[in-house]
């Protein structure tokens, strides 16, 4: 309304195409083909951002275009292809009962996305877009009830699981956040951006608490041990740092006194991090060089060393019992390991190639 009417010509081109029978005349490449009964179709395996191990170690979940790839856990074949909007997905999380499939992600520039999958039917139970962005390092509490997620504008989004609400907006970074971790008992949760912090923060109010360690590179990268408030970070400086969530004496100037243990400096900045369950603890560290280096929390020594990949690695996972370990990256392979020999298990392209008829 108000707005100048259109030019004589462009009037009279729509005219024309009314009378023609108003045919769609969108584009083909424009149109949006892809759906459930219609999957992606790969020429080439594509980036992998994101790996899970299902609870009961049966399936591991892998990030393609578009859709989520379940694939036995050993690599041996393809289950099922969970197709979404979303074209790229950073994260990937089952509840603790296996009934859910939590993926975070989005499209560069438009939207961010949470998925919430029922593992069983492979439908999607809830999709929430939030932001202009991609969302990352999305997370979930034991209970399975809430998701975190960090985003391009410098806040973790905290969102109830059945519903999709925005419970909270915590704005205690200064740049992207790009990874979170809850603790144990899900009330506090644990962020890390490119501001360089790993911030402690109260779930139900947002409230900062403290800054976990002291600030040093950007870091991209956390992971909880299994069962306790530890977590370890990672980033840009290529040093994995084990920190308590709790402070056990009050912070002074430049403090490190949550600092536990200080892990070996990689070849590449650190872009995954995976922290074993079972009865022999193992945390896993990749990035941008293109091996996965195993250590043991305990004694910050090296375990194994997983070389195969070509290139950079941004997804880690250890299964249940933590006795192997897969991984993924830039080369669109997927690679199981032994996780105490990094011995290579399999070696596999998730997604389905288009076969060439020349």
């Amino acid at each position: 309304m108000g707005a100048p009417p259109l030019p004589k010509d462009q009037i009279e081109s729509i005219a024309a195409w009314i009378a023609a029978g108003a045919k769609d005349d969108t584009p083909a490449e424009a149109i949006d083909t892809i759906s459930a009964a219609h999957p992606p179709i790969y020429s080439q395996p594509p980036v992998i951002g994101a790996l899970a191990f299902s609870p009961d170690g049966q399936t591991l979940a892998v990030a393609g275009y578009r859709e989520i790839l379940i694939h036995n856990a050993d690599g041996s074949g393809l289950v099922k292809r969970l197709v979404g909007q979303s074209e790229r997905l950073n994260s990937l999380a089952f509840t603790a009962d296996g009934q859910q499939l939590i993926a975070a992600g989005g499209s560069p520039a438009r939207f961010g996305e949470i998925q919430v999958w029922d593992t069983a039917a492979g439908t999607l139970k809830k999709s929430t877009t939030l932001t202009n962005d991609t969302v990352f390092g999305g997370s979930i509490t034991p209970d399975g009830k809430t998701i975190a997620v960090g985003a391009t504008d410098n806040s973790v989004r905290i969102i109830e699981t059945a519903t999709g609400k925005e419970l909270q907006k915590i704005g205690n970074h200064e740049n992207w956040v790009l990874s979170t971790v809850f603790g144990v008992d899900g009330k506090r949760l644990v962020s890390v951006s490119k501001d360089r912090a790993a911030k402690l923060s109260d779930v139900a109010s947002g409230g900062f608490l403290e800054n976990v360690n002291l600030l040093r590179g950007e870091l991209s990268a956390i992971a909880r041990k299994p069962g306790k408030d530890l977590v370890v970070v990672g980033g840009e400086e290529r040093v994995p740092y084990i920190y308590m969530m709790d402070r056990p004496k009050v912070m002074k100037i430049a403090d490190d006194t949550t600092l536990v243990r200080k892990l070996p400096r990689q070849d590449g900045n650190i872009a995954a991090l995976a922290w074993s369950g079972g009865a022999k603890e193992k945390i896993a560290v990749a990035g941008l060089a293109p091996q996965v280096n195993i250590y043991d929390p305990e004694t910050g020594t090296l375990v194994a060393a997983c070389a195969g990949h070509t290139a950079g690695i941004y997804a880690l996972a250890f299964n249940p019992t933590g006795d192997r370990l897969a991984t993924a990256g830039f080369d669109g392979h997927v690679r199981i390991y032994s996780a105490d020999t990094c011995q290579l298990q399999k070696d596999f392209i998730p997604v389905p190639l288009l076969v060439s008829r020349q």
